[in-house]
C-alpha cells in the first residue's frame, strides 16, 4: 500500500513530535523548519499534501512545481500567503484553521494594553538598572475608558468580554453587525470615523483582505482621538505604514503595541540580510522598525499573540483533522 506523503513547513521540534503521534504508518511525514518559497519549491514536487505556516510564500511559481499536490492545509486562519486562484486552477484544495486562539490573541491584546497603560515595560527596564524612581511611570485606569474594536469577530468578541470585565465602554466597527451580541455584551456598533474619533484605545481584529488593506491611512489618521493607544495583533497591512509612523511621531498615538509590523517576514531572519542582495526598500523597512524599537511608547512583539501552548495544540489538531477529513471525503475547513 502506497504511503500518503505530507510535507510540513515551519515546524519546531515540539510540533514535529506532536504531529508524529497523530498520524499512523500509512503516512510519510517530512518536516522542514524553514518556510516554503521559490528557492526550495522543488521539495514539494512529489507531495500530495503540504502544511505551511504564515511565512511560507506559496505563489504561482511555487505551485507550478507541485505536480501531485491535492491539498494545502495551512496552520493559520489567514491564507493571503497562498495564491488561492492559482491553486484553484490546478484543482488544489486549501484548508485553514478558522478557530484556535480567540482567547489567546485577546489575552495578548490586553497584555499589550496593560503594559502601555501602566508603563510596565519602562518600569522593567529601569529596575534592571537598579532604578526604582517613579517619575514618568504614572499610568491610567482602564475603567471608564472607551475601547474601539475594529473587527468584532471571534477574537474581537473575546476582547470585548475582557474589556467589560475592566469596566470599559466598548464601541466596534464591523461590516456585519450582530445586534444580539450588543445586548448580551453591552457595546455599540459605530462607523469607522466615529470609532477613531472617540476611542481611548484602538485595537485591530479584522482579517487582512482587499477591503481592510490600509483601513487606517493618511486620509483618516487625523481623526484619531489625541493620545489614543493603538494595538495591532491582526496584520500589519490593515494600517498604512506611513500613517502609523506619522501618528507616533506627532503624538496622535500616545503609544502603540504591535504584534505585527511592516516587513516582518523580511526581517524575521535579519542576520541573513548581510549575505543577501537586499533592496533599498527592505533596508528602509528595517530602519523604520529600528526607529520604532527605540521609542519608549512603542512595544513590539514578534507575531506571538497566537503562541500559547494550548493554542498551538489546537492549531495542529485542526490541521490533522483537515487532512484526514479531506482524504476521507468528509467536511473540513475548506477555503476553496
Amino acid at each position: 500500500m502506497a504511503l500518503t506523503p505530507i510535507i510540513f513547513f515551519e515546524t519546531t521540534d515540539k510540533e514535529k513530535r506532536y504531529l508524529k503521534k497523530k498520524f499512523d504508518k500509512s503516512f510519510e511525514l517530512t518536516f522542514y523548519p524553514g518556510e516554503l518559497n521559490e528557492v526550495n519549491s522543488n521539495s514539494i514536487s512529489g507531495a500530495v499534501i503540504i502544511s505551511p505556516f504564515i511565512y511560507s510564500e506559496i505563489n504561482a511559481k511555487v505551485l507550478e512545481k507541485a505536480k501531485k499536490l491535492k491539498l494545502i492545509a495551512t496552520r493559520s486562519t489567514g491564507f493571503n500567503h497562498i495564491d488561492v486562484k492559482k491553486a484553484q486552477s490546478k484543482n488544489i484544495s486549501v484548508a485553514n484553521v478558522p478557530y484556535y486562539g480567540e482567547n489567546t490573541v485577546a489575552e495578548h491584546t490586553f497584555a499589550l494594553i496593560l503594559a502601555l497603560s501602566r508603563n510596565i515595560h519602562k518600569a522593567y527596564v529601569r529596575t534592571t538598572r537598579n532604578d526604582f524612581a517613579l517619575n514618568g511611570l504614572q499610568g491610567f485606569d482602564l475603567k471608564g475608558k472607551t475601547l474601539g474594536v475594529i473587527g468584532a469577530g471571534s477574537i474581537g468578541v473575546h476582547v470585548i468580554k475582557i474589556a467589560k470585565g475592566f469596566g470599559m465602554k466598548v464601541i466596534t466597527h464591523d461590516p456585519k453587525p450582530n445586534h444580539i451580541l450588543t445586548e448580551l455584551l453591552d457595546f455599540q456598533y459605530v462607523s469607522l470615523e466615529e470609532l477613531l474619533k472617540n476611542s481611548d484605545i484602538i485595537t485591530m481584529h479584522c482579517p487582512y483582505n482587499q477591503y481592510t488593506h490600509h483601513l487606517i491611512n493618511m486620509g483618516n489618521i487625523n481623526l484619531v482621538k489625541k493620545n489614543a493607544l493603538f494595538i495591532n495583533t491582526a496584520r500589519s497591512g490593515v494600517i498604512e505604514p506611513q500613517a502609523l509612523y506619522y501618528a507616533i511621531d506627532n503624538n496622535i498615538f500616545g503609544g502603540a503595541g504591535l504584534d505585527v509590523f511592516e516587513g516582518e517576514d523580511l526581517l524575521k531572519e535579519e542576520n541573513q540580510m548581510l549575505t543577501k542582495n537586499v533592496s533599498v526598500e527592505h533596508l528602509e523597512v528595517l530602519l523604520r522598525r529600528n526607529i520604532l524599537l527605540r521609542r519608549e511608547n512603542v512595544i513590539i512583539t514578534p507575531h506571538m499573540a497566537f503562541d500559547s501552548a494550548e493554542a498551538v495544540e489546537r492549531i495542529m489538531d485542526t490541521t490533522v483533522e483537515n487532512i484526514k477529513s479531506f482524504l476521507a471525503g468528509k467536511n473540513y475547513h475548506k477555503v476553496i
